[in-house]
């Protein structure tokens, strides 16, 4: 049971400050999708925490930690631009299991941790959107927007390869 009021106070606090939250995200972030990441990311994170005792460290986490989401977030934008050598190197199809790999990671850079996790499961487990729900505490519509937005990143970071 305690468990229980744990989780609710997270969710009523989160419910409660969602258009603050996201106000704060966008403010942050600049960009109406990568702020609804962050705000997902930001209730995903807290809820497998679970270490919630009361309503106010409950909205002082989801503002503490949406704004560290968001800054690190900055961080891997600013640092995500794929190197002219690393391109260079792939100029050819990618022939090995490690050149694969490799290739793999540099198309999803970028991807927060709910969107790696569900493009793994989709491409690689071959999982459903709703067996991915079930098992990340998520909606099936926010599993397949997180979807839709990892394979749009994916895609401009292919793009910019292909520069």
């Amino acid at each position: 049971m305690y468990d229980t009021m744990r989780q609710d106070f997270l969710t009523y606090s989160f419910l409660t400050l969602r258009e603050k939250l996201h106000r704060r995200a966008l403010s942050i972030l600049q960009d109406e999708a990568d702020a609804q990441d962050a705000l997902q990311d930001t209730f995903s994170k807290l809820w497998s925490r679970g270490r919630l005792s009361s309503d106010s460290e409950a909205r002082n986490m989801l503002f503490r930690v949406l704004r560290n989401i968001c800054i690190d977030r900055l961080r891997t934008q600013h640092t995500d631009p794929l190197p002219e050598s690393v391109s260079e190197n792939l100029t050819t199809p990618p022939t090995s299991g490690e050149d694969m790999v490799r290739l793999e990671k540099l198309l999803t850079a970028g991807l927060s941790d709910t969107q790696r996790n569900i493009y793994t499961m989709v491409t690689h487990e071959g999982l459903e959107y709703e067996a991915i729900a079930a098992r990340l505490n998520l909606s099936v519509e926010a599993c397949r927007t997180s979807m839709c937005r990892a394979r749009k990143r994916i895609r401009d970071n292919y793009n910019k390869l292909n520069r």
